[in-house]
């Protein structure tokens, strides 16, 4: 049986041939999702021989899926998804034309992926725009799920948010503002279902990596009734759940406002291990790290449910439309987000080999051209030669 499984002791049950799905997506996914497959098959062979081999399937999602099933996220898809566990996608493009919520968001919400994790960490031979770069070694854990990115909205003027405004002013006294003009209205939804899943995950996944510290991140001190609670429901249940570990000091809890943390980052990185935040929050934090570090480039990303088992995993660069068909898309966030795939199914040899072949590229300032060019003496290349040089290093 080819399928990746959820044991009784809430670990995977992986095949030694798992199938799991890909989705191309849009844009630049038809170059930098096979570089992706070439590169992994290439370690995984590489490290296990014929023993282990990934079975990859596609699933459809985004305007090709829409040309061929008049759907951009068909059900099949996400039966798909929901029936072999772990997969991977391309980037999507951002809006279904028949709702407010992007692509990407309609599969965390249909599979629950609360958890979107993003390790940034530095490589040698990198320019990074900061002096100390090598300090930078963050795990971010981000709400997945609620806030202002739930796709609750109304446009200006729409009907829906009149009914809103007349809703908020006249049954709930609302007053600061008049939300009767030409006004947008969103909802910043936090849930403590939510925050806890998210918190649980980012302490447990601190313990097990035997990292110092874990700190929420929040704008509590502006807006009290979401950030707030998120913050309070945090530590209530760090409190309950990870007692033992803070009294023996195996896990230090942090607590900073945005702004703060934004600024101390930058002084000093090296106070901060994994980081446990709101959605929105996390965009921003995830954003400046990478940029800290060299950029979204080199910065995978995984978008996981641990109680289900459920994960996807994609690059962090989006469609990027004008580099198509081009041969110089990056794949290297994509690549370095199926090594997070290949650590997550516990076949962590193959996952070393590839991050050390990407380093040592990096020392030899190979890269395609939008990191490269901030390398010294970087040497730009195409899509194909990089991923090359890749595949070259790992046969070494």
């Amino acid at each position: 049986m080819n399928k990746i499984t959820l044991g009784t002791n809430g670990k995977l049950v992986v095949p030694d041939q798992p199938t799991i799905p890909f989705i191309i997506g849009d844009g630049n996914g038809k170059e930098i999702i096979p570089a992706m497959m070439e590169v992994i098959d290439t370690a995984v062979r590489k490290i296990y021989g014929t023993k282990r081999q990934i079975k990859w399937k596609e699933a459809l999602a985004g305007e090709n899926a829409f040309k061929q099933t008049g759907s951009y996220l068909p059900k099949e898809t996400i039966e798909k998804l929901q029936h072999y566990l772990v997969s991977i996608k391309g980037p999507l493009v951002a809006p279904i034309q028949q709702s407010n919520a992007s692509l990407n968001i309609a599969l965390y919400q249909a599979l629950q992926l609360y958890a979107c994790i993003r390790p940034v960490r530095w490589y040698q031979g990198v320019l990074a725009p900061v002096l100390a770069p090598e300090k930078i070694n963050m795990t971010i854990f981000r709400e997945n799920t609620e806030d202002v990115y739930c796709g609750v909205e109304w446009h200006g003027q729409s009907d829906e948010s009149k009914k809103v405004a007349i809703f908020l002013k006249e049954e709930l006294g609302v007053q600061k503002i008049d939300l009767l003009k030409n006004t947008s209205i969103g909802i910043k939804a936090i849930s403590q279902e939510a925050t806890n899943r998210v918190v649980r995950a980012a302490c447990h996944y601190a313990l097990e990596s035997k990292l110092p510290s874990v700190t929420i991140v929040h704008n509590a001190n502006m807006l009290d009734a979401t950030e707030g609670d998120f913050r309070r429901w945090a530590h209530k249940l760090i409190d309950e759940e990870f007692a033992d570990a803070i009294a023996s000091k195996k896990l230090i809890v942090k607590d900073k406002q945005i702004d703060s943390f934004a600024q101390n980052v930058l002084i000093c990185p090296e106070d901060y291990s994994v980081i446990v935040t709101t959605n929105q929050n996390g965009d921003f934090i995830s954003n400046q790290l990478a940029g800290m570090v060299g950029g979204n480039s080199i910065v995978p990303k995984a978008n996981i449910n641990f109680e289900t088992g459920h994960a996807i995993f994609e690059g962090v660069k989006g469609t990027v439309p004008e580099l198509v068909g081009k041969n110089i898309a990056d794949p290297c966030s994509l690549i370095l987000s199926g090594v997070m795939l290949l650590e997550y199914i516990g076949w962590d040899e193959a996952a070393s080999l590839i991050k050390r072949s990407i380093e040592k590229c990096f020392e030899d300032s190979l890269a395609v051209y939008d990191l490269a060019r901030f390398m010294p003496r970087g040497k730009a290349r195409s899509t194909f030669e990089f991923t090359h040089d890749i595949i070259e290093r790992i046969n070494i």
